[in-house]
């Protein structure tokens, strides 16, 4: 199996070259076999190779592409060009569809979260507010996972992700009120359980940050014992925490390293850091970034703090 996954991959090389942000691929929509990430911090993360499921998808979503470039096709052939890692090539892509479809919010969601990635955070902003204008009046939907966790049940929304996506930019450029608004948004746009605990979890640290203890609390009032988890179980402890219902010492596996443990070590960073241990903050926030998951919300938003508070 390794043998004929090696041959697809090299049937995929393209040319890269060493440069700030992402490498990138000169208008050939085709992937390469590996790329590299430089962060804001100057480290250097070589992409890994996708597994062959993940080319299988791929490779499905251009076809449908190029043989029916309608809206759906096109944000599928961006998303799953995303979950490779090509980010740049996914925003262009996502571009084309915002170029055919200027009013289909789902093109700037998506856009915006690859900016996100990218570390482009005021492109962000922008996108995300487009598209806030653009689903002003309009039913909600679920958003199909393109990722499907275990039960295979869609949590998130479109407005939600709008919103949450939005929150988060703005919580990366430190505007913290702009955060705080969108992240209200977000809670606001769905009532399960996950939307609920992934949205507070912001709302609260932002008000901790501003130095409103007793607004924060008032904001764990949602956070039940029993709550019907299917995704966002770090957040859901973290909820816990802050509510006094969770210990602090089962919070964090320190052998872990991924995308939810980088959210959880964010999370208590952040309890330090608004709790005046900005010792024991910073110790944290740069374990996250000696990690490899360059592009987790939990390692963004640890890079940024470090940039804006510590050097």
């Amino acid at each position: 199996m390794k043998p004929l996954l090696n041959i697809l991959l090299a049937l995929l090389l393209g040319g890269f070259a060493v440069c700030y942000g992402q490498t990138r691929i000169a208008d050939t929509k085709e992937l390469p076999e590996q790329f590299v990430f430089h962060t804001p911090l100057g480290k250097e993360y070589k992409v890994e190779p996708p597994s062959a499921k993940l080319i299988t998808q791929f490779h499905e979503a251009k076809k449908h592409y190029e043989s029916n470039p309608n809206a759906d096709n096109i944000i599928w052939y961006g998303r799953r060009t995303a979950y490779l890692g090509n980010y740049d090539l996914a925003i262009d892509i996502f571009s084309e569809g915002i170029d055919k479809f200027p009013q289909d919010a789902r093109f700037y969601r998506h856009r915006g979260h690859r900016y996100i990635s990218l570390r482009k955070f005021q492109k962000a902003i922008a996108d995300l507010e487009k598209a806030g204008e653009l689903i002003k009046g309009t039913n909600n939907e679920i958003e199909p996972d393109g990722m499907p966790n275990a039960l295979n049940i869609p949590v998130s929304t479109l407005h939600g992700n709008i919103w949450y996506h939005l929150g988060l930019a703005y919580y990366l450029r430190h505007d913290y009120e702009k955060a705080f608004k969108a992240y209200l948004k977000c809670r606001e746009s769905g009532t399960k359980d996950d939307n609920v605990v992934s949205s507070t979890h912001w709302l609260y640290m932002i008000q901790r940050r501003l130095g409103n203890k007793e607004e924060a609390r008032k904001l764990l009032e949602p956070i039940k014992k029993d709550a019907k988890i299917i995704e966002n179980h770090n957040y859901y402890d973290l909820c816990k925490f802050y509510k006094g219902l969770h210990p602090i010492e089962d919070l964090i596996n320190p052998t872990a390293d991924n995308a939810a443990s980088d959210a959880t070590k964010y999370g208590l960073a952040n309890w330090y850091f608004y709790n005046n241990d900005k010792e024991k903050s910073k110790e944290l926030l740069e374990d996250i970034v000696r990690g490899k998951s360059w592009n987790s919300f939990g390692y963004i938003a640890a890079e940024s703090d470090l940039i804006a508070y510590f050097k």
